[in-house]
C-alpha cells in the first residue's frame, strides 16, 4: 500500500513537472505595451519601484526561477560580468524570483551582485508580466527591457533569457534612438 501510495505521487509531481514544462506561461505582454507598475522589496534594504525610473533610466527586469539553482546563477553572474556595459547606456538590472527577501540577500552576497535582486514571494508582478509557472508558484525565466517611459522595448523567454547579451543589445538600440 505504501509503495503504491509512493509510485502514485510520484506519477503526480511527475506530471505536474512535465505540465509546467509544456504548459509554461509566454507573457501575454508584447513590445510596445506600457510596463505594468509595481514595488517590491530589494536586497538593497529598500523599496524598488518600476515608475521611479521614468524619465532617468531604462530598466532590465530579469525574472528567474529559483535562486541558487544552476541556469539562475548562472543567467545573474552574468549580468553582473557585464554590469559596466549596462551602466554605461543608464539601464538599470534588476533580478526578480518569487523566492523571499532573505534567500535572495544570501545569493546576491555569494554572487557579489551589484543590482538589486526583488523578491515577488506573493507572486502578484510575476501574474501580472505573465510569467508566473501556475501551480508551480515560481517565474519562468523572462526578461524585460523597459525604457525611459516605460514602454516594454524587448522580451526574452526561456533559454534565450540566459544570456543578457540580447537585453544588452537593447538597451544600447534605445539608448541610441529615444
Amino acid at each position: 500500500m505504501k509503495i503504491a501510495f509512493a509510485v502514485a505521487a510520484t506519477l503526480v509531481a511527475g506530471g505536474l513537472l512535465v505540465w509546467g514544462q509544456v504548459a509554461r506561461n509566454k507573457t501575454h505582454l508584447k513590445v510596445g505595451d506600457l510596463a505594468p507598475d509595481f514595488t517590491l522589496r530589494s536586497t538593497t534594504g529598500s523599496d524598488f519601484t518600476l515608475s521611479e525610473f521614468r524619465g532617468k533610466k531604462n530598466v532590465v527586469l530579469a525574472f528567474v526561477p529559483k535562486a541558487f539553482t544552476s541556469g539562475c546563477t548562472k543567467e545573474m553572474t552574468a549580468y553582473q560580468a557585464g554590469i559596466g556595459e549596462f551602466n554605461g547606456v543608464q539601464a538599470q538590472v534588476v533580478g526578480i524570483s518569487t523566492d523571499d527577501l532573505d534567500t535572495l540577500k544570501r545569493w546576491s552576497t555569494e554572487l557579489k551582485a551589484s543590482f538589486p535582486m526583488l523578491s515577488d514571494a506573493n507572486r502578484k508582478v510575476s501574474g501580472q508580466y505573465g510569467v508566473l509557472a501556475g501551480v508551480l508558484g515560481f517565474a519562468n525565466r523572462t526578461t524585460f527591457v523597459i525604457d525611459t517611459e516605460g514602454r516594454i522595448q524587448h522580451i526574452e523567454e526561456g533559454s534565450a533569457a540566459l544570456d543578457p547579451t540580447g537585453a544588452a543589445t537593447a538597451c544600447k538600440r534605445i539608448t541610441k534612438n529615444p
